[in-house]
């Protein structure tokens, strides 16, 4: 926002000086840091300034339940504090809210109306929510689906064909294009699509994965987007083949601006090697966040609404899970709003649409690990957070012994908790060109299945930054 507007009452000298130095953390992009000195400075103070300030450093995070939560308490400790109705606006919109965000933004407007960045959020909140009212509205008949035989390579194209088969060697090479920043033509990225939603449509919701005993396979976290540091990862650790099987965890797309190419990578891995190469479902796997988050923005630029709605469709085939020898799952998010799931329940769940707002599906892709035994409101304001005593308890009934989930920036690239029983793997380094974490892969031998780490570092892209499709507006 704009326009600073002054909260009423002072901090103390020491909360001053814990706002300050939160304040530098926030500006070095260190916003976990920061929120712990806003915390420690709302313990002696609790503040208007201090809880929008925690609110905002929750927006960097993606936290949007907690800083719609901050937000509001602000708004309850100075209700003139207009920043305080802007932050929970901006959470609101994020969640995709936006008749709570038109309300909030309509105050600021009102006191501000000069505002450049609270209008141009509400004029943008209140067209989504035409949109969303319009298609409620208006029924549409399916389009014919795309023929790729009907699309057309005219002469001129000098990048790679697709093959009746594809090959490591064709996989190599088409890497090697996307490198070089070429494009595959439409009709090829229309087969590649194609082909993988009947690969995918075979599979039930959770996959089961056997690991020899000699054998070993690389579970990858969140790459969203970051085709550099995914061509790193393979040379760090060598690439797909069947001596050598691979299991990406979800959120593929989004916030990188190189998604195109490394959904369409391993995609084309998975067509090479289909019983080696694994793709499990994130909620970046979906139609409102790549709408916000850059994924339709960045296939319209580089293709056009067709290749993007079939995307979305194949989205919907991913498997939402992988068990791994009888003693791993994976899933992006995490555990569970209600005890008693079953892995039966979990394989059994009609996965293919658009992620719900509650239930299985939903708590899989959004739900989050916390130190703190039981179940919480969510701090992404969908879904759960849960505790290390839930977690013992679905894997214990299950017959597991480790959940590896994703979703979360780590500074190390992975964490552990839960008596070792909770792994969090997160394999996109120096995260949207800001955030200076490592990433990192975990690899598991198959007569152990004990977690090995490898960390790793963010490589040199070309000059096309982080969020470039995304909605900019949305993270002001």
């Amino acid at each position: 926002m704009a326009e600073e507007v002054k909260a009423n009452g002072a901090l103390s000298a020491q909360a001053e000086e814990l706002k300050t130095q939160g304040n530098q953390k926030f500006k070095e992009a260190h916003f976990s840091a920061a929120i712990d000195l806003y915390t420690q400075a709302l313990e002696l103070v609790p503040s208007a300034i201090l809880f929008c300030n925690r609110s905002v450093a929750h927006l960097k995070l993606e936290n949007y339940g907690y800083a719609e939560a901050d937000a509001t308490r602000a708004i309850e400790c100075d209700p003139t504090y207009i920043k305080g109705y802007y932050r929970r606006g901006s959470a609101f919109f994020a969640m995709g809210k936006f008749k709570q965000a038109i309300k909030d933004l309509k105050t600021v407007c009102k006191i501000v109306p000069n505002d450049r960045d609270a209008k141009t959020k509400l004029a943008t909140a209140q067209k989504e929510l035409r949109a969303i009212l319009f298609a409620e509205c208006l029924e549409r008949e399916t389009p014919p689906p795309l023929n790729p035989e009907n699309i057309i390579v005219p002469d001129s194209y000098q990048g790679l064909h697709l093959p009746d088969v594809v090959t490591e060697s064709w996989v190599v090479n088409l890497m090697q294009e996307f490198k070089d920043q070429k494009k595959l033509h439409k009709k090829y990225v229309v087969m590649i699509l194609l082909r993988i939603r009947e690969i995918l449509s075979r599979y039930t919701s959770l996959v089961y994965v056997n690991i020899p005993d000699n054998d070993e396979i690389t579970v990858c976290g969140d790459v969203h987007g970051q085709y550099y540091d995914l061509m790193n990862i393979f040379q760090v650790n060598g690439r797909p083949n069947i001596d050598n099987p691979y299991l990406f965890n979800g959120d593929f797309v989004d916030r990188g601006s190189f998604s195109v190419e490394v959904i369409l990578t391993l995609f084309t891995w998975k067509l090479c090697y289909p019983n080696h190469f694994h793709l499990t479902r994130g909620n970046h796997e979906s139609k409102n966040m790549n709408k916000m988050y850059g994924f339709e923005g960045e296939v319209m630029a580089k293709y056009d609404a067709e290749v993007y709605d079939l995307f979305s469709n194949v989205f919907c085939y991913l498997p939402l899970g992988a068990v791994l020898n009888n003693k791993v799952l994976v899933v992006h998010g995490g555990l569970f709003a209600q005890d008693g799931i079953k892995l039966a329940d979990i394989d059994n769940t009609d996965r293919v649409r658009e992620p719900p707002e509650s239930g299985i599906m939903c708590d899989i892709l959004w739900s989050d690990p916390i130190k703190l035994n039981g179940r919480h409101p969510s701090k992404r304001g969908t879904s759960i957070n849960f505790g290390p005593d839930v977690a013992h308890a679905f894997l214990n009934e299950n017959g597991l012994d480790i959940l590896v989930r994703s979703h979360e920036v780590k500074e190390e690239g992975y964490e552990v908790e839960a008596n070792g029983r909770v792994i969090t793997i997160f394999s996109a380094p120096n995260y949207c060109d800001q955030m200076g974490n490592k990433g990192a892969f975990i690899r598991f031998k198959g007569s152990e299945m004990k977690p090995k780490f490898t960390q790793f570092s963010a490589v040199p892209h070309p000059n096309i930054p982080a969020m470039n499709y995304a909605r900019q507006f949305m993270f002001s």
